[in-house]
C-alpha cells in the first residue's frame, strides 16, 4: 500500500493507459482481479474543451471501481487547465494525470505527449497552473526524455514535484526509442531515490517474474503494466496472490475463453454490440495467444460482428483443442 497525496493505493499493481483498451469495461475486469490503480485511455484537452460527445463519454467512471486516474494530453495552457477543471469538478475520477510520454507523431507534432519534455520551463508552467486550478491530485506519466543524448527526466521530475505533482510514473524509454529494445529500469531507481513523492515504474513488465524484478531493482512504489495484461488480466491476480503469500490459482483454457466472453459482455453493456464487436476483433485474439494451432481461430475472430459469432468461434476452437488433446 502507498499513498498518492491522501488517497490509498492498496496494491502496487498499476494498469497503464492504453488507447482502445483501458475503457470502463476493461477497467472493471482489472479491479475485479485486484489492481491498485487503473488509468483511462488518454483523452484530448481540445476534445474536452469543444465538448466532443465521444470524448465526454470516455470520462465516465463506473461507481464502485476506484481509484481511477483520468489522463489528458495537450500543450495549450488554457485548454489544458480547462480540461483539468472538467475532470476535477464534473467527473468522479480520483486523479488527473498529464500525459508526457506518448511518442506517436500525431501527438508530439502538436507539442503534447513526449514533446512536453523538450521545454521544461513551459511544461512546468502548465503543470503549476493545473495544480492551482484543481482540488484532485495531479500526476504525470513521462519518459526518460526526447532522445538518449538528452535524458532530462530527473531535472524535470524535480521541478514537477516542486510544482505540486503528487506522483510520477516513468516509462523507462526515451521518445526516440518508441517501444523498441528493453526499457532501462535503473532510471526508475534513480528517480525513486531523488523524489519524495511516489514513483511508479513502467516498461516491459509482462510476467510475475518481471514484476518482482522491477520492484526489487528499483524500489518503486507501484509497477505499471500495459500490454502484458491485454488478453491476460489473470496476471493481476497472480501478482496479488504472490504479494499475499497465497497459493497461485491455476488458469485453465476454459478460464481464458470465459474471460474473453466476459470482456465482450462488458464492452457490449458499455458501447452496444456493434462497437463492442469491432473492438473485440482486435482484443479477442490475445486471449488465445500462444495456444495450439490458433491461427485459423484468430483469423475468424478478425471478422466477428456479433457476440454469438465470437461465442461460436471460441466453442468451435475448444472442440478442436479437445479433439487434439490440447484442452487443459
Amino acid at each position: 500500500m502507498f499513498l498518492i497525496r491522501d488517497k490509498k493505493i492498496e496494491s502496487p499493481v498499476i494498469v497503464a493507459p492504453m488507447a482502445g483498451i483501458t475503457n470502463d469495461a476493461f477497467r472493471q475486469l482489472c479491479f475485479e482481479f485486484g489492481a491498485g490503480l487503473v488509468y483511462t485511455e488518454m483523452v484530448s484537452d481540445k476534445a474536452i474543451y469543444y465538448e466532443n460527445k465521444k470524448t465526454l463519454e470516455m470520462l465516465k467512471v463506473a461507481d464502485g471501481f476506484h481509484p481511477v486516474s483520468l489522463q489528458i494530453f495537450g500543450s495549450d495552457i488554457s485548454s489544458m487547465v480547462y480540461a483539468a477543471k472538467v475532470l476535477d469538478k464534473q467527473t468522479n475520477c480520483d486523479f488527473i494525470d498529464i500525459n508526457m510520454g506518448c511518442p506517436v507523431n500525431k501527438v508530439v507534432k502538436t507539442g503534447a505527449g513526449s514533446a512536453m519534455m523538450k521545454d521544461e520551463d513551459r511544461t512546468v508552467s502548465i503543470i503549476e497552473k493545473i495544480v492551482e486550478a484543481v482540488d484532485k491530485p495531479v500526476t504525470v506519466k513521462m519518459r526518460l526524455g526526447w532522445e538518449l543524448k538528452n535524458m532530462n527526466y530527473l531535472s524535470l521530475a524535480r521541478k514537477l514535484e516542486k510544482a505540486g505533482v503528487s506522483c510520477i510514473a516513468l516509462h523507462a524509454r526515451t521518445r526516440s526509442q518508441m517501444y523498441e529494445g528493453h526499457s532501462d529500469w535503473s532510471h526508475i531507481r534513480i528517480l525513486k531515490e531523488n523524489l519524495s513523492i511516489p514513483v511508479i515504474g513502467n516498461g516491459d513488465v509482462k510476467t510475475l517474474a518481471d514484476f518482482i524484478q522491477m520492484k526489487n531493482e528499483t524500489n518503486c512504489d507501484g509497477v505499471m503494466i500495459g500490454r502484458g495484461l491485454v488478453g491476460n488480466p489473470f496476471l493481476i491476480k497472480e501478482i496479488d496472490e504472490y504479494l499475499k503469500g497465497e497459493e497461485k490459482t491455476s488458469v485453465s483454457l476454459q478460464d481464458r475463453f470465459d474471460m474473453c466472453l466476459e470482456h465482450a459482455e462488458k464492452l457490449i453493456a458499455l458501447k452496444g454490440e456493434k462497437l463492442a464487436m469491432g473492438e473485440m476483433r482486435g482484443l479477442a485474439p490475445h486471449y488465445i495467444s500462444g495456444l495450439y494451432d490458433s491461427t485459423t481461430c484468430k483469423a475468424k475472430m478478425s471478422h466477428i460482428a456479433t457476440y454469438e459469432e465470437l461465442k461460436d468461434i471460441l466453442y468451435e476452437y475448444r472442440d478442436f483443442l479437445e479433439l487434439n488433446g490440447k484442452f487443459i
